[in-house]
């Protein structure tokens, strides 16, 4: 993609269908006459009394308990410097967005037009009741130490600058645990600081907080190594001043054992590493270019444990671990500050998480073996679930123990219960998806791909590095479109099987076709014209290896395209029924549904079967399965045939399958309600357990569901997923949408990667 189509889409992005990233949503009911004069006129004046006798009630009858402010002048926005106010919005925006959807906190983000200190104070000490807590954003320093110092003991609401104490907080962790592996003692070891602002400076302090001596660091800044001797420094440059009689990176680097990069690109040489004590750590956290390439430096030093702020490599530095987090436990003991105990606390935690074992979700969003504490595993993943039940808590108790927390917490296994729960508002399995999939991107035909739809999916899935895009169709028409949305990619194969430049691939795939089901009525002729047919056409290319995986079903009805790949490709060994199951967004999380497409009035076997396919699938995702088949009876209430099906399939699995986690036949609020399923049927292997999957009793019920779930609650799906096919092939629904087309995409090679596994683990097994 070109630079100017980035910019475009970038800009489209943020424009289209409403401007901007985030908004305001109510959280009570607002339907009828009666709920408008409670949440307005007469009813509101109640709670407004109650805070009048109390500020403290604005915590129990309004959203500032759960609100904060994302506040900027923007006058040191990311890598763009004083751009102002107005055009920091998109990032302050950007910043509320990922505190919703990492710790569930919602923001309004504020933009302040001055860059006086005193002015900018004043504002934000202006608007702090609405809020119970400050997030100081992109501020250029030396004022933001000020601002933040001076906030901090104005305001008895957390306040944290984040581009101060972000990075910091994160690479403390990582440092711990780095000095751990070399067996170094952080009182002892010799830090080179690239970079003299406000993160640099932050860093240095909590590096000095869990015990690194100041004398044996040094700051450089652009003019060179910070000295005692030089003149108009600043006080916080100042306070890491050197005594040391030296000017230059390259001579502050020999014999020194950690490097911390907080400056620009490729000022570290190669050299300069070798200059290092035995086994160097160096935090290379320029972004998006690091001080050193990660490549270069581990080529460089094999002992070398290595950090960086990119997500392409191991040990990213993300701010995204700590902040929202952070947050989050204040907030819940509605701390007066977020002091050095509570960022201890949080380095603590992350650097303890990451010796932990690493949860199979988390593998498998890396494409991973098993993660394990390690040179190249010193600090948690950004996808990883345990942080919001890990972190916060962490930072709750040092408020607590410090003596700032104004609502202390009792039940702590209730309360990471409460945390746990947050996961559930967010697409993060969608990234964990999309991110596994980069690791390993197979071949995927698109057997529709002169749609415009198609076209756009197949751009995404190619630029983003997700898969290899195959595109079949009418090569003109592919062309013209790949060219309107500006898909600039001389690499992807284009194939139109109706030319005669494919003959010889259309001959040999219709002598392959030929051989399987000549018995069964199919001539050469036929065969050699079904290969004109893109369906037949793409069922070869993945049959013969010509294509790892395909996706169709854009512009034709399911069973259209269901039909070739059952007849070409077929049912994987011990599997008589194939089926699909549906992968709903929803607020509590993830939900399987199963089966959404194929199987019209299963019976008891085929249902059984069913739910052991699904099982395979949830586990795909790093996820338990627990599973509720569902009916329109609780545990024999009726005695119909439709509802003894489903207890027949319960009992099948509960008899040859005792491992898996599954009940029925049970209704769908009491299968999602754990109370009202603890109460009415304590009996049942379901109680204490969150369902994340649901088996349907026929195609109507479990098509008509995610349908609802999708059109009225904006419940993100991805499938169909086909399950049970010898080979990886998924069938969009008629009319998909681009990003379920993307989302399927990555489905098709998460799933070529895994029969690719298993292939290995059986010819290894032989």
């Amino acid at each position: 993609m070109s630079e100017e189509s980035k910019r475009r889409e970038a800009l489209i992005y943020h424009a289209k269908p409403v401007p901007g990233k985030i908004k305001v949503v109510p959280t009570k009911k607002y339907a009828t006459q009666r709920d408008l004069s409670l949440a307005y006129s007469p009813g509101v004046a109640e709670p407004c009394l109650e805070i009048e006798k109390d500020k403290n009630n604005a915590y129990k009858y309004t959203a500032k308990g759960n609100l904060v402010a994302v506040i900027s002048n923007g006058t040191a926005v990311l890598g763009l410097g004083n751009i102002g106010p107005e055009a920091s919005k998109p990032v302050m925006e950007g910043k509320g967005l990922l505190f919703k959807i990492f710790a569930d906190i919602d923001v309004f983000d504020i933009e302040v037009d001055t860059e006086n200190v005193d002015e900018f104070i004043e504002t934000v000490k202006n608007i702090a009741p609405t809020f119970g807590g400050i997030n100081l954003e992109d501020i250029k320093a030396p004022g933001a130490f000020e601002i933040e110092r001076r906030l901090k003991e104005e305001l008895d609401i957390p306040v944290m600058h984040d581009d101060q104490h972000g990075t910091a907080i994160i690479s403390a962790a990582a440092l711990i645990n780095a000095l751990e592996l070399t067996k170094k003692n952080i009182d002892e070891v010799k830090i080179v600081i690239s970079g003299a602002g406000a993160a640099a400076i932050s860093c240095s302090r909590l590096y000095q907080a869990f015990g690194a001596k100041r004398e044996n660091m040094v700051m450089l800044d652009s003019k060179g190594v910070i000295r005692d001797d030089r003149e108009n420094l600043s006080d916080e440059k100042a306070e890491f001043a050197t005594h040391r009689k030296i000017d230059t990176l390259e001579e502050a680097m020999v014999d020194s054992d950690v490097f911390i990069g907080l400056s620009m690109a490729n000022v570290l040489s190669p050299e300069m590493l070798k200059s290092m004590a035995k086994d160097p750590i160096v935090f290379a956290m320029a972004n998006p270019h690091p001080e050193i390439k990660y490549d270069l430096a581990i080529a460089t030093r094999k002992d070398v444990i290595m950090a960086t702020g990119r997500s392409d490599h191991p040990n990213q530095v993300n701010n995204v671990l700590g902040f929202p987090f952070i947050f989050r436990g204040a907030l819940d003991v509605r701390a007066t500050k977020i002091n050095e105990e509570m960022k201890m606390a949080a380095v603590e935690a992350l650097a303890r998480l990451a010796k932990e074992p690493v949860p199979e979700q988390v593998n498998i969003a890396y494409g991973e073996t098993r993660l394990a504490f390690g040179k190249d595993y010193i600090i948690p993943k950004p996808f990883d679930p345990r942080l919001i039940a890990e972190v916060p808590p962490a930072v709750a108790k040092a408020a607590m123990e410090s003596g700032v927390a104004k609502s202390p917490i009792t039940d702590w296994e209730d309360y990471k219960d409460t945390l746990r729960e947050r996961l559930g508002s967010d697409n993060k399995l969608v990234r964990l998806l999309l991110n596994r999939a980069k690791l390993n991107p197979k071949r995927v035909v698109y057997a529709e791909a002169d749609q415009l739809a198609v076209i756009k999916a197949a751009q995404i899935v190619y630029e983003e590095g997700v898969a290899i895009p195959i595109l079949l169709g009418r090569a003109e028409t592919i062309k013209e479109l790949m060219a309107e949305i500006e898909f600039e990619a001389d690499d992807v194969l284009i194939i139109d099987p109706k030319t005669e430049e494919e003959n010889d691939r259309k001959n040999k795939y219709a002598k392959v076709y030929w051989e399987q089901r000549k018995r069964r009525g199919v001539t050469y002729y036929a065969a050699q014209r079904l290969m004109r047919e893109r369906n037949y056409f793409a069922a070869m290319m993945v049959n013969e290896g010509d294509a790892d995986a395909l996706v169709s079903g854009y512009s034709r009805n399911y069973p259209s395209v269901v039909k070739p790949m059952l007849e070409l490709i077929g049912m994987a060994d011990g599997v008589n029924r194939v089926a699909t199951t549906n992968m709903m967004m929803t607020k509590r999380g993830p939900l399987f549904l199963s089966d959404t497409s194929i199987n019209i009035d299963p019976d008891a076997k085929v249902l059984t079967k069913i739910a052991q396919m699904t099982s395979h699938v949830v586990k795909m995702f790093g996820l338990t399965p627990v599973m509720a088949m569902i009916s329109y009876s609780n545990f024999g209430s009726s005695t119909s045939e439709k509802a003894s099906k489903v207890r027949d399939a319960v009992a099948n699995l509960h008899r040859y399958h005792p491992e898996m986690i599954v009940d029925g036949e049970l209704q769908t609020d009491f299968a999602l309600n754990d109370e009202m399923l603890k109460e009415r049927f304590p009996f049942s292997k379901l109680v204490g357990k969150k369902v994340n999957t649901l088996i349907f009793p026929n195609l109507d019920s479990a098509n008509i569901t995610y349908k609802l779930l999708k059109a009225l609650n904006e419940a993100e799906s991805i499938g169909p997923i086909m399950m049970g096919m010898r080979k990886p092939v998924h069938i969009l629904q008629l009319g998909a949408s681009v990003d379920e087309i993307v989302n399927m995409t990555a489905i098709a090679v998460v799933d070529a990667q895994h029969k690719e596994q298993l292939e290995k683990e059986k010819a290894n097994a032989k």
